[in-house]
């Protein structure tokens, strides 16, 4: 199973505050723990929300807004990608994490929809586009998962 886990930004990380050198050296202690276990398929720390656009859609139309974006605490300031074999071991994995941020922070774990999830939905026709789009990001850039 793969999941999505999401560092919920605070104040600080939206101001664009780095890390401390021992909250770093924590999370790469974590990182190297994941990749070890080989559940860690990739993760990444995001810029602020300044740094950041939102294309928003209506009908035809598309709009582009600019960050920074109001609610801090529904904003993502990071995110891992993990292999798992359910969502009680990612939940596992999620508790031995260092604190992202500096107060209090939340961890979001979303698992991804698999193509037997789209069964019912998808024709034959795009089930063979979709394992075109397969092939084509595991030749450029490898797949995760």
């Amino acid at each position: 199973m793969r999941v999505m886990v999401l560092v919920k930004a605070d104040e600080s990380s939206e101001a664009g505050v780095m890390p401390s050198p021992a909250l770093i050296a924590a999370m790469m202690a974590f990182n190297e723990e994941l990749a070890k276990a080989g559940v860690m398929v990739t993760g990444d720390g995001l810029r602020p929300s300044s740094a950041g656009v939102r294309v928003r859609f209506s009908g035809d139309s598309r709009t582009v807004v600019e960050g920074p974006f109001a609610a801090t605490r529904e904003l993502v300031a990071g995110f891992w990608i993990w292999e798992v074999k359910d969502m009680a071991e990612a939940i596992a994995w999620a508790r031995r994490c260092p604190n992202p941020q500096l107060g209090e922070s939340d961890l979001e774990i979303r698992p991804f929809y698999t193509s037997e999830d789209f069964a019912g939905v998808m024709d034959s026709k795009v089930a063979e586009q979709a394992a075109r789009v397969d092939a084509t990001i595991a030749e450029r850039h490898g797949k995760p998962g």
